[in-house]
């Protein structure tokens, strides 16, 4: 019985000394590392300036002989290439040249190095490819780059615009109103602004509809008199495409429809061809100038006055942002018509945004539309002045 009790006590001792063992390796032994800790964080882009002062950050990208970099301390700062010795990015970037046409395809973006004023990208598609710094155009990182220049755009993809509306009520002896409505679209690819457009799509709608009755005083007996009802309906649509063949020259294909009840033009609708110019183009300002030869067709009350005509269209339209976001809108043209000189038209706007409330915005538009040969007992000129609320779609 002692040797039993002797041989467990000693038993129960090595099963303890184990347990502590296990223990011990168990703390020792570290736990496995988790995956983020294993990738490494990308290492920050670093500018060497010719003083050999340091700057590290992220490249953002680069137009013509300059780049803009972030950087923590300093922010986002454009800065010379005549002023950087080197330039490592770990980034990966796309090098478009000056005066070259860029086909999806042929650029394959990668890590970026500037060096004794040449540009070197190292792309795991092939060998690295060399340009001098005199020949860049663009530094794009690969997201603007698969986005504006590889990717083809969507049908929906960069829309920008403004929908207004306004309205007028009368009720008394008289009663009736007044609506106006318009939606205005448009969309330049690529969208980013330091890029060189490629084509350019604008849409344009509005209608200003009314209806006032007015009864007879006094009334006839024993019949009595109708009331009188006076109309207003002015409709325009216009839709154009424009296909840049350079940064300020381009071709375009457009379509418009008119309808004025004050006019007796029952519709007036224009297929054409031409070419635009952009002479100004900044931040601020823009201005285009058009031309055109199309096809016009004019449908008035009278049918036996309607038109089949061969003309152009000669246009300017002009947009500056002033001071406070004040946005000023113009536009003229005339419309001359080479197979009946006296069927000429003419249109001109001039319209004010004032800025209300966030996307909200206090509109004022005048517009005058001028058709030489109107249906017979109607007025050449309408004129409209509309006061409505806008709404920014961008």
């Amino acid at each position: 019985m002692g040797n039993l009790c002797g041989w467990m006590l000693g038993l129960g001792i090595l099963v303890g000394v184990g347990t502590q063992q296990l223990k011990a390796e168990d703390k020792a032994v570290p736990p496995p590392a988790k995956a983020e800790d294993k990738a490494a964080a990308p290492l920050p882009d670093v500018i060497v300036f010719t003083n050999g002062d340091q700057l590290s950050g992220a490249l953002v990208r680069g137009v013509g002989d300059s780049v803009v970099f972030k950087s923590d301390m300093a922010g986002e700062l454009t800065i010379p290439l005549s002023k950087v010795r080197e330039l490592r990015s770990s980034g990966s970037f796309a090098v478009l040249k000056k005066n070259a046409p860029v086909s999806r395809g042929d650029l394959h973006p990668g890590t970026l190095e500037v060096t004794d004023g040449t540009v070197v990208v190292a792309s795991p598609m092939g060998a690295p490819e060399q340009m001098p710094i005199k020949d860049v155009a663009y530094i794009l990182d690969q997201t603007t780059f698969d986005r504006e220049v590889e990717k083809k755009a969507g049908p929906l993809y960069g829309w920008t615009g403004a929908v207004n509306a306004g309205a007028t009520f009368v009720q008394s002896t008289q009663h009736g109103g007044t609506f106006n409505a318009g939606l205005t679209l448009a969309r330049t690819v690529p969208t980013v602004t330091f890029l060189n457009p490629r084509n350019r799509t604008l849409l344009d709608v509005s209608e200003t509809y009314g209806k006032l009755t007015t009864p007879t005083i006094p009334q006839t007996e024993p019949t009595p008199t109708p009331d009188s009802v006076v109309k207003t309906s002015v409709f325009h649509a216009d839709l154009e495409r424009d296909q840049y063949f350079t940064q300020r020259f381009y071709a375009l294909a457009n379509t418009s429809f008119d309808h004025n009840f004050s006019q007796g033009l029952q519709l007036q609708s224009v297929y054409g061809l031409g070419i635009g110019w952009t002479p100004i183009s900044t931040p601020k300002q823009q201005l285009d100038v058009k031309a055109d030869l199309h096809y016009e067709g004019q449908g008035f009350q009278d049918p036996s006055t309607n038109l089949d005509l061969i003309g152009s269209t000669l246009a300017e339209t002009y947009k500056r942002t002033l001071p406070r976001k004040l946005v000023l809108t113009e536009q003229a043209s005339v419309l001359p018509a080479w197979n009946n000189f006296n069927a000429y038209s003419a249109n001109g706007s001039i319209g004010l945004s004032l800025p209300l409330f966030k996307r909200l915005s206090v509109a004022l538009t005048t517009t005058d539309n001028f058709i030489n040969n109107p249906s017979t007992g109607y007025k050449k000129n309408s004129f409209q002045f509309v006061t409505g609320i806008t709404y920014s779609l961008k």
